[in-house]
């Protein structure tokens, strides 16, 4: 009897949950430059192509707190980012997405990860002024 009852609970399929994840664009994923477009107060839109990283389907960045984009992201978390050239030429499809200005604990870890992707990211006094880190989620499906 007490047989029968185990042999009937391990023959039974795992659940499946259906969660979307949201993950890197496939325009997105692997590219140079993205273009990220952050928000003034009036609405209106502001491009800037950045470097970044990628780590676990969000993306990261490196940058002043005092720059405009910084402080856009603090009065505005959504964002919208796009494959880019170096100079801002979007390329292909713009994706919206929230920003999230990151503790200062995580600074070491973004710049880690930029540098191992950006060779030019490892002088030193290209990035003296740069002092936050921030987090890119691209919105789910």
């Amino acid at each position: 009897m007490g047989s029968a009852f185990l042999t009937s609970t391990r023959n039974r399929p795992a659940p499946v949950y259906n969660i979307q994840m949201a993950s890197i664009p496939a325009d997105i994923h692997g590219q140079r430059y993205i273009s990220l477009a952050t928000f003034r107060k009036n609405g209106v839109a502001v491009y800037t192509p950045i470097w970044f990283a990628e780590d676990n389907n969000k993306l990261y960045f490196m940058t002043s707190s005092k720059t405009g984009k910084y402080k856009r992201i603090r009065n505005n978390p959504q964002v919208k980012i796009a494959p880019c050239t170096i100079r801002g030429k979007i390329t292909g499809s713009e994706f919206p997405a929230t920003a999230r200005i990151l503790p200062p604990e995580e600074f070491p870890r973004v710049r880690r990860m930029i540098n191992a992707k950006y060779w030019l990211a490892r002088v030193p006094f290209l990035w003296r002024n740069t002092d936050a880190s921030i987090e890119i989620e691209p919105a789910s499906a």
